[in-house]
């Protein structure tokens, strides 16, 4: 018999024998899972997050979601005129964004008209800014530094109402509220494309 015919008989003869083994005893058992799949070591105790943080409160939520969309949504009650904004802004802002607006040591707020499209152009409230209730928006969460959520919404109103007013915007005697800043048109509006414009209702 060569050596490969006696190759073949041995490995058909260990075959069979597997099989009579298996049919006598049932399946072989399974291999004990290893840590590598997944089972904790003997005598283990199972790990406890490091319990940061909780769930926040419904009046918490409410008190963080002031998003106010371009078109209003959002706006609290409250109303504010330039008088009362002049007198909020000196108080708060004026340090910062300079008299009336005109800037230094931070951004410039009022001017700029007609100058997007020069080599130098200044962005300002008026000349760059296309919704005037996001004016609103930002004030009121971010304003004043370094004391942001301070003013009150009648107060940002008022200073929203001011700025308007200084970039010639609305008249002196136009009070803001939630009806009327969002027909609010401001100048630089129509330069700006919605990259996901808003479904129409």
């Amino acid at each position: 018999m060569s050596t490969r015919s006696l190759a073949a008989t041995l490995a058909a003869a260990v075959l069979a024998g597997c099989a009579a083994t298996q049919g006598a005893s049932g399946p072989a058992p399974e291999a004990p899972a290893t840590r590598s799949q997944g089972a904790a070591p003997e005598g283990a105790v199972a790990m406890r997050g490091p319990d940061l943080g909780r769930l926040a409160s419904a009046e918490e939520v409410a008190a963080w979601d002031i998003s106010i969309g371009s078109e209003g949504t959002g706006l609290p009650p409250g109303s504010g005129t330039p008088a009362a904004g002049a007198v909020v802004y000196a108080r708060h802002c004026q340090a910062c964004h300079g008299d009336k607006g005109a800037g230094q040591p931070n951004d410039r707020l009022v001017g700029g008209h007609g100058t997007l499209a020069g080599p130098n152009p200044v962005r300002t409230i008026g000349s760059y800014w296309p919704y005037a209730t996001t004016v609103f928006d930002y004030v009121r969460r971010a304003m004043p530094y370094p004391n942001p959520r301070t003013l009150s919404d009648a107060d940002v109103y008022a200073v929203t109402a001011y700025l308007l007013y200084l970039n010639g915007i609305i008249a002196e005697t136009d009070t803001m509220n939630a009806a009327t800043l969002p027909a609010v048109k401001m100048p630089n509006r129509d330069n700006f494309t919605l990259v996901y414009p808003l479904a129409p209702r």
